[in-house]
């Protein structure tokens, strides 16, 4: 089937990445990487990079076509691929705004549209209407044609809607040069710096991400923004605009150029540039926002963190987003030290696994007494216990903090250290003896009392009988197998791509790897065996769940599913690598002479059962040996530091 609606060619220039196709097609990214990797007229990538190839759109529109791929190209991403179209990917921040802009105009002048509809008309009118955004636009940048189709879409969505799109595909074409707060994040930190609304400052909004969730609540908002860059500030007060925000957006460094320097906010949220060497250490040297001491050279975040401090009034509320780092850098632990002592530093929130940590601070009112302690905290499993806790230590900081956090002394903080990482103040329960030993005993008895559930049911024969065999390279020739190999070598250690390594195969654990996408790999199937048959160390196992690509060092079998079990293989590859040896003393096997016994498919399937009972066994085993090895280590630990003692 072909394409349903629109069918004005869109121009040889327009490109598609591949979500773009998946969202064309209605399918996921993996059914494209499949089509990539299987039919040799999938167009091939006219931009990009090879992690992020581009592909272009009238090509990728004929082969839907010419494979009998029915696809829909919504209006939305009829304007997306036009503005794409428009000009490079360096001027897409440029394209977004003056779409963005000309959807602000059609938002306050309704009949824009109309005059859209009959024709050009002079940017005059709609730079008038927009004359409030903090840069100029460059209104050339987009052609008539697609002033039209903004307008037709923006009479289908309406502005707004129409423009958060827009902004949506931005930030996904630039997710690498893009930093955009994570919205579960920009919520919670909204929520708690500013529950009441009241006049609320970022001063570094990127594209406006922590902003708008001030916006869905009921309480009265103003909000303040200042971003470096032009375009994003442009996007910024486009989106608070068609909000409906009242709102004041600049563009500007905020360090170097505060666009508010005597605007005392009843809250500030921020998520600034990390690790910035150039912020402006040798200009700002006496800047009298360093109350709390002149932040080192490479310590820019608490430069961010007093100027946000000092733009809030007392009594007004900071959070703000901050390295790991931060919290233990040798050369800003005097800074650290003055703001717990001063009562400004309250929390120090853990997000995620290295970061970003968040930090909750509060601009003291005069002569008000410090608090004696900082709430510290790991919400890396459960960002919602975050708001309850806080909520709980600003009512009562002395009552108990709930599971994974601790209101800690600021007195036992002021140290040579000064070290706030929730880390080294929030024990787990394997790090204490006395709190993990009880823990592990239970597991490690509930996995060893399910070992004898766990042995396969298999008989002695009265009579043994040599199986028939043949070898892999006879089954491959008879097409019962297909026998591929994974690359030499692979980078595995970054990438959007799952990668199955040895190691994975070998515990029998999810694909651990990552590696950029490239045609060439291959892609798992279920029922898809894959082996490392390398001696002693063989491993082999069928598939359950495709996606993931073949490692270095592996050997894929994709079987003939109506003549052979894919378990009873990797059974049969598993025994024979580790019975034969290599010959003269090499570590590895020869895969294609490996012998496999031949049997119908029924008795394959009854072997392919077992096979597979034994290897659950073996991850048993396993798991329950590495549960031993704690149990004895946690039982050592806590009897040699007097945690724990023997029963009498």
């Amino acid at each position: 089937m072909g394409q349903q609606g629109d069918t004005t060619p869109m121009g040889h220039d327009a490109t598609l990445n591949a979500g773009d196709i998946a969202r064309l097609a209605d399918v996921g990214r993996a059914a494209v990487s499949n089509w990539r990797r299987r039919h040799d007229d999938f167009p091939r990538p006219v931009g990009g990079t090879a992690a992020s190839p581009l592909f272009s759109l009238p090509e990728v529109e004929e082969w839907l076509r010419r494979n009998g791929k029915s696809y829909e190209m919504s209006p939305g991403d009829r304007v997306w691929q036009r503005l794409r179209a428009a000009g490079d990917d360096l001027r897409l921040g440029e394209l977004v705004a003056c779409a963005g802009a000309y959807l602000l105009y059609l938002h306050r002048d309704p009949a824009g549209g109309e005059h859209a509809a009959r024709g050009p008309e002079p940017p005059s009118r709609p730079a008038a209407a927009t004359a409030d955004l903090p840069a100029p636009v460059a209104w050339d940048l987009v052609d008539a044609r697609l002033y039209r189709l903004l307008a037709g879409l923006a009479a289908e969505q309406g502005p707004r809607a129409a423009f958060e799109l827009l902004c949506e595909r931005y930030a996904e074409a630039h997710s690498r040069r893009l930093s955009v707060t994570r919205p579960e994040i920009a919520a919670l930190m909204t929520r708690l710096a500013a529950p009441e609304g009241g006049t609320v400052l970022d001063p570094a909004c990127g594209v406006g991400t922590l902003l708008l969730p001030l916006l869905a609540g009921d309480a009265p908002v103003e909000v303040v923004a200042q971003e470096i860059g032009e375009t994003p500030a442009v996007l910024t007060a486009v989106r608070l605009l068609l909000a409906g925000a009242v709102a004041r957006v600049a563009a500007g460094d905020s360090l170097r150029q505060d666009a508010f320097p005597d605007l005392r906010a009843d809250a500030v949220v921020c998520d600034p540039p990390f690790n910035e060497r150039s912020w402006g250490y040798e200009e700002l040297t006496g800047d009298p926002r360093w109350e709390y001491g002149l932040p080192p050279r490479g310590e820019p975040e608490l430069a961010w963190a007093q100027h946000c401090l000092a733009h809030t009034r007392p009594g007004g509320l900071v959070a703000i987003l901050m390295p790991a780092a931060a919290a233990g850098r040798r050369p800003g632990r005097r800074i650290r030290g003055n703001l717990l002592r001063a009562g400004a530093l309250r929390a120090v929130v853990t997000l995620a696994a290295g970061g970003p940590d968040l930090w909750l601070l509060r601009r003291p009112r005069p002569g008000e007494r410090p608090p004696s302690a900082v709430l510290l905290m790991d919400a890396s499993e459960d960002l919602a216990a975050v708001e309850p806790a806080w909520r709980a230590f600003g009512a009562d900081p002395d009552a108990p903090p709930p599971d994974g956090a601790r209101a800690v002394r600021i007195i036992d903080l002021l140290d040579d250290e000064v070290d706030l990482a929730p880390a080294r103040h929030l024990p787990r329960p394997g790090d204490d003896p006395a709190l993990g030993f009880a823990a592990a005993r239970e597991r490690f008895r509930e996995a060893a009392a399910a070992l004898p559930g766990a042995v396969p049911a298999l008989t002695v024969p009265a009579e043994t009988r040599d199986l028939p065999g043949a070898t892999v390279a006879e089954l491959a020739r008879a097409g019962l197998v297909t026998v591929h190999q994974g690359p030499p070598r692979l980078a595995t250690d970054g990438g959007e791509v799952p990668v199955l390594t040895a190691a994975d195969l070998a515990r029998g654990g999810t694909p651990t790897g990552r590696t950029p996408y490239d045609p060439g790999l291959i892609v798992l199937e279920p029922g898809d065996v894959v082996a490392a048959i390398t001696g002693a160390d063989t491993a082999a196992r069928a598939v359950t769940e495709g996606g993931a690509v073949l490692g270095p060092q592996l050997h894929l079998y994709r079987v003939d599913h109506e003549r052979m079990d894919a378990d009873f293989l990797a059974g049969c590859l598993r025994f024979a690598g580790t019975a034969r040896p290599a010959p003269g003393g090499a570590s590895r096997v020869d895969a294609r002479r490996l012998r496999v016994p031949r049997l119908s498919l029924e008795e394959q399937r009854e072997y392919g059962r077992a096979f597979r009972e034994l290897l659950a066994l073996e991850d048993r085993l396993r798991e329950t040996a590495a549960l031993g090895e704690s149990l004895v280590r946690l039982g050592f630990d806590g009897l040699a530091c007097g945690r724990l003692r023997p029963l009498a």
